[in-house]
């Protein structure tokens, strides 16, 4: 057996259309589906595409806010206009978290479901090498 990678991320939220906002008008993805009222699967839902990327949003009963996110690859450029637009869109901005020299930067935000959602600048090479510098100056890769 072979994983040759992420087939699609799904989210959990109250109201489909209200979140396709967030999707398509904070982050600039395509809507490529919507089930309207015929559904194929558990309830109604929309798919979207993001840097290539599968997401679908189905209706339903979110869980509670935690840290588990996903993180979206961005530029430094695309964390400034995202937070303008999200902002606009009433989104819900988390503060920054402290961060090691080199490892990228993030922008963290809530859905309006408590979704946590990440757009992140760095790389896991370039995380790798900031903690191991971090630990003893030596870079791990």
């Amino acid at each position: 057996m072979a994983i040759s990678g992420i087939s699609h991320i799904t989210f959990i939220v109250r109201d489909v259309d209200l979140t396709a906002k967030i999707w398509i008008d904070g982050l600039g993805a395509e809507e490529v589906y919507d089930s309207g009222d015929q559904t194929f699967s558990l309830s109604r839902e929309k798919f979207f595409l993001l840097g290539g990327v599968w997401v679908a949003v189905m209706q339903g009963e979110p869980g509670s806010r935690s840290y588990r996110h996903i993180a979206l690859q961005a530029t430094a450029d695309d964390l400034v206009q995202a937070e303008s637009r999200l902002r606009r869109l009433g989104v819900e901005i988390k503060p920054a978290r402290p961060r090691v020299t080199g490892e990228g930067e993030s922008l963290y935000f809530y859905d309006f479901d408590d979704n946590l959602i990440e757009l992140h600048t760095g790389t896991l090479r370039e995380r790798l090498h900031s903690y191991q510098k971090g630990l003893d100056g030596q870079a791990l890769i």
